[in-house]
């Protein structure tokens, strides 16, 4: 295998490090990670993936009951290992008011502001080093996934995810760039030209991601990229969008929102609310991409006239997502399409927006106050400073069908319910309520994220929604797990056309078992 570091103090050898940077953001850094998490994995390595600090309202809950990253979930199902809190020991959650809320190590730490949070930013640091150090003595290599652009200068003195730990534990650094973004060579040979010599020493290649059309066309591209900086480039990888891997970033979302038609005859329409602080999106990409659906992502308020289902999703900041649905409007639209018999699903702090108030008498979400909801079910929720995190089974109260996913919430909400919507089976072996569902049976709320992922409610659900179009859906039966698999091979198999897998291997240090 790969040559390690010795940490002298333990005597132990640490595993080698191959960090995977980006000229800037969205540029494919973590699907990038994912598959040569697969390939290195399926090559017989024993590899996990890394990310210093992620910035995300799309997380995870690990079976330790700490909270990542969704990006780094996915690279460590990509490397066959159950997601844990090392692998991003640093999550930033946006809460607005140029706020986020720190989980360090996978635990509430507390809020601060970018200002505030820099002051902190070396024992920070440390705590994720205490991470990384711990998966290099497990594994035989750790990817390094960066954040955003690696060469932002004005933000150099306080990186953590980028050179910072790229230089801690000396390791390449492969920078990816993507042209469909137009620019590459500048964005290539610029963001060499802000590195600092030593940045500059680690860097061994580039990956160009995203290219359309014939790459034959693009030799004396390539050579003039290899020409200028003296390094390879690894891999030209072509735009692809029939892979089916989760992605969390939120830019990801904006591509999605208001754009396409929200009601196809043929097909049964659903809709979930783009709230500002939306958080978890991924809940919905099982609907994304069942063939009897036509998913849409709705910010501008519009007619929700032909809507099967509309679904108020996760937020980060319920109270300030229902004042947002106030100011826009969005809380009347709402209300008329539940006095014409509409369905509507509230997840986690769309369940919250469902009753008829949210209380939030510590400042949890920001400001302290009082916020009245929907006043769709009779319910209130009060914020609580202990943050839920677990990973739940459970079983719907109509028609019995199995759950598993995860909550993620600070609130417990309670209230007159006429039905509840799940029956989760806790750590204790003792059984409690989850959600709610009105007399009519057209609304309901769960905190259970992940749910249709489970084939089975899945098809459940579309049913009640439209019969003949969901028995029409050979998607709707297909198994969450097994599809996701299925996917990373598919991944991992693409990018290695793609790759010059043994060049990376050799820059590793490590050779093909």
């Amino acid at each position: 295998m790969g040559k390690g570091v010795e940490n002298s103090e333990k005597n132990v050898v640490l595993a080698p490090c191959l960090v995977i940077l980006g000229t800037g953001s969205e540029v494919g850094k973590s699907m990038v990670t994912a598959a040569l998490c697969r390939i290195f994995s399926d090559l017989g390595i024993r590899v996990a993936p890394f990310k210093a600090q992620n910035m995300s309202n799309n997380s995870f809950v690990t079976l330790e009951g700490g909270e990542i990253g969704r990006a780094q979930a996915v690279q460590a199902q990509c490397a066959r290992l159950e997601p844990r809190m090392d692998m991003n020991p640093l999550l930033l959650k946006p809460q607005g008011q140029n706020r986020s809320q720190v989980v360090l190590h996978g635990k509430v730490a507390g809020e601060a502001s970018s200002s505030e949070f820099r002051t902190n930013r070396d024992a920070t640091f440390a705590k994720t080093q205490e991470s990384l150090a711990r998966l290099r003595n497990e594994f035989e290599l750790v990817v390094i996934e960066g954040a955003g652009s690696c060469v932002e200068v004005n933000l150099r003195d306080f990186d953590l995810a980028n050179f910072r730990t790229a230089l801690s534990c000396s390791a390449p650094v492969i920078i990816v760039a993507d042209i469909s973004k137009g620019g590459v060579f500048a964005q290539i040979l610029g963001t060499l030209d802000l590195l600092t010599h030593a940045e500059r020493a680690l860097v061994k290649g580039f990956v160009i991601n995203r290219f359309r059309g014939d790459v034959s066309l693009f030799k004396t591209g390539i050579d003039f990229i290899e020409e200028k900086s003296g390094l390879p480039v690894l891999g030209v990888v072509p735009y692809f969008d029939n892979i089916n891997v989760e992605q969390e970033d939120g830019v990801s979302l904006e591509n999605l929102t208001d754009h396409g038609e929200t009601v196809k005859k043929d097909k049964i329409n659903i809709a979930v609310l783009r709230l500002p602080h939306i958080s978890n999106f991924t809940d919905f990409q099982p609907l994304a991409r069942d063939a009897s659906v036509n998913l849409s992502y709705l910010s501008r308020p519009c007619s929700l006239e032909g809507i099967d289902l509309l679904i108020i999703p996760g937020s980060k900041n319920t109270r300030g997502d229902l004042a947002w649905m106030g100011e826009t409007g969005w809380d009347m639209r709402v209300a008329q399409y539940a006095d014409k018999g509409g369905r509507i699903a509230g997840i986690c702090g769309g369940f919250q927006m469902l009753g008829k108030s949210a209380d939030d008498p510590h400042g949890v979400e920001g400001t302290p106050g009082f916020s009245f909801g929907l006043g769709l079910l009779n319910l209130r929720t009060v914020f609580d400073k202990e943050k839920k995190l677990a990973r739940v089974e459970a079983k719907t109260a109509q028609g019995g069908h199995k759950l598993v996913g995860y909550e993620i919430h600070m609130g417990v909400t309670d209230g007159e319910i006429f039905a509840p919507f799940a029956t989760v089976l806790g750590a204790d072996g003792r059984e409690h309520p989850d959600g709610a569902v009105s007399e009519d049976g057209k609304i309901w709320g769960t905190y259970i994220h992940g749910l249709f992922d489970e084939p089975g409610f899945r098809a459940a659900m579309l049913r009640s929604l439209n019969p003949d179009l969901a028995d029409k859906s050979g998607a709707v039966d297909a198994d969450g797990p097994a599809y996701r698999e299925a996917e990373y091979d598919k991944l991992a198999a693409f990018f290695s056309r793609h790759l010059d897998v043994e060049k990376i291997l050799r820059i590793i240090g490590m050779k093909k078992t």
